[in-house]
């Protein structure tokens, strides 16, 4: 399933938040976020908590940052990956000891990111009353990516992948 193709615009205002040491709650280290290298590649595991957002961020910052990619592009990656890993943890997450799957993938000519989750239920984009406080994540990922959609799961996985696209239009 795809999304309609959606205009890219320009940086977010918001702007990624500085990293956090990798310590949970209890101060003692996070001992399950696994990160495999191979630029142009990123793929990492996440416990599907609300306090790993901000590891998140810092991981998709840092990977686009070694590829050097401009500013904006790395802004609109950085939020709406933030959105995509709200929502699995939000709306997918079946148990504490569940974990969301990170990947990021360049090429010459396009970003792309995908959240994986172990839940069948599939994203369902809505419009938000002004009022609320929920509801709006799947829109900014529309508005910010060239295109976004759900996959299935990886072959003998569970759930399913949510992904979009920048394209980069740069030449390198």
């Amino acid at each position: 399933m795809t999304a309609p193709r959606a205009q890219r615009h320009g940086p977010s205002p918001r702007s990624a938040h500085a990293p956090q040491a990798d310590r949970a709650p209890s101060g003692q280290p996070h001992p399950t976020v696994i990160q495999v290298n191979r630029p142009p590649h990123l793929h990492a595991t996440i416990p599907a908590q609300p306090s790993r957002a901000a590891d998140v961020r810092h991981m998709v910052t840092e990977q686009l940052r070694r590829l050097r990619l401009p500013p904006e592009y790395l802004d609109n990656a950085v939020l709406a990956t933030d959105e995509l890993f709200a929502n699995a943890v939000r709306h997918a997450r079946t148990g504490p000891g569940d974990t969301v799957t990170l990947t990021v993938e360049c090429t010459e000519q396009e970003v792309r990111v995908t959240v994986a989750d172990h839940s069948p239920l599939l994203p369902r984009p809505r419009t938000a009353d002004g009022a609320e406080e929920s509801g709006r994540g799947l829109a900014i990922v529309a508005a910010l990516a060239d295109d976004w959609g759900v996959s299935p799961p990886e072959p003998g996985s569970p759930g399913k992948r949510v992904w979009f696209t920048l394209e980069l239009g740069l030449e390198r």
